[in-house]
């Protein structure tokens, strides 16, 4: 073989290569700006630039190990949230909607202090192949809840939502989407980092509280 035709060669097995890798990871940008900012084996991280803001949007997808309807009740026992969400320590119901609920939250990260909030939940279910999904999502009602109290940070900006998949194997495809600033000023940069890795905590703790037989129905 001549140089000009091995040259050739390594020139296209090259280029196949390349458009290869970029194809590869364009597929996992999608198409809605989302680059994956951290991987294990049970849950992917996605972040997206959030627009006149420095802080990044977050989205995460797992597989859990329950049928989404066990997924969502242990999703919605708030009361049940300082015993295993990270960092919650404190947790109250407000009031009940039509499609919901008010609730009041308070966490302690390590480091940064006490941050507390009024969410409003909106829960919505519809069916789909493979049984039914669900959706829980909610944003900052700062307005609804109780004043703010001296030495906790009020969080101001907040939203996000937790959508349930039935997947094979009676398991459920969980996507978590967050958007939030924490304030008490927390460089952006470190708050975003932070999310990369306190996501996957919170779907491990998810996952093992599915494990518990109150969220079957069982006695």
């Amino acid at each position: 073989m001549s140089y000009s035709a091995m040259r050739f060669r390594v020139l296209l097995c090259l280029a196949l290569f390349l458009t290869t890798t970029l194809l590869s990871a364009r597929a996992g940008e999608g198409t809605d700006g989302w680059t994956i900012a951290h991987q294990t084996a049970d849950v992917t991280v996605f972040t997206r630039p959030h627009e006149g803001s420095s802080i990044r949007e977050c989205k995460a997808v797992g597989i859990i190990d329950a049928e989404p309807i066990v997924v969502k009740r242990v999703l919605d026992d708030t009361a049940d949230y300082p015993q295993f969400m990270p960092y919650v320590i404190e947790t109250r119901t407000l009031a009940h909607t039509t499609d919901g609920h008010v609730g009041y939250q308070r966490i302690s990260p390590p480091i940064v202090g006490d941050r507390d909030y009024t969410v409003r939940v909106r829960c919505e279910s519809k069916a789909c192949a493979g049984g039914m999904s669900y959706c829980n999502r909610w944003e900052a009602a700062n307005e609804l809840g109780p004043a703010e109290i001296k030495g906790v940070t009020r969080v101001k900006i907040t939203r996000g939502s937790w959508l349930l998949e039935p997947c094979a194997g009676g398991r459920t495809r969980a996507t978590y989407t967050i958007y939030s600033d924490s304030g008490g000023g927390i460089p952006n940069f470190l708050l975003n980092s932070a999310n990369k890795t306190a996501i996957p905590k919170l779907f491990e703790a998810v996952r093992k509280q599915c494990k518990l037989p109150k969220y079957e129905g069982k006695p």
